[in-house]
């Protein structure tokens, strides 16, 4: 969430507003504080999956935070990107898949993880806004770039044994 933050108060595009983006983006993961985060493979159908964050989001708003005026503007955002109807919550959630992706990449580079590919295939070609696909595809060339980097190295050790 924090890193989706900072991304999106480097949005150019003037007809977003970007204070509005930043705020739905440190709030529409909440709900996975309580319930987690339900990934497709686990097999949860998706009214299951939106009902659950619905419940963690009413007591999140009503119990821990007594449905003030605060609260209230933390549901209506979270609300706003779940329904996904407005140009900021479209921006958000590129901004959310672009995360995703920045991470599989993380772990690719830091742990050596090799089935990530989903990732990428889920993310990346649904990117809509145009700074963000520029972004995706930036990343993807990072991408190749490390893996031919990992194939040098390879071909250079096998060249000196």
């Amino acid at each position: 969430m924090y890193r989706m933050a900072i991304l999106a108060m480097l949005c150019d595009d003037t007809k977003l507003d970007v204070s509005k983006c930043v705020m739905m983006a440190l709030v529409h993961d909440l709900a996975e504080a309580q319930v987690g985060d339900i990934a497709p493979r686990e097999g949860i159908p998706k009214a299951e999956k939106h009902r659950l964050e619905a419940e963690a989001m009413h007591n999140f708003v009503h119990d821990m935070l007594h449905n003030t005026p605060t609260a209230q503007k933390i549901d209506s955002l979270w609300r706003e990107y779940e329904d996904g109807q407005s140009p900021e919550a479209r921006f958000v959630k590129d901004l959310d898949r672009f995360e995703m992706a920045s991470q599989a990449l993380e772990y690719e580079r830091n742990h050596g993880a090799t089935t990530l590919q989903p990732f990428f295939d889920s993310s990346i070609p649904k990117l809509q806004h145009p700074q963000i696909q520029a972004w995706g595809q930036d990343l993807l060339a990072e991408r190749e770039r490390m893996k031919n980097d990992i194939i040098s190295i390879t071909e250079n050790d096998k060249n000196q044994s």
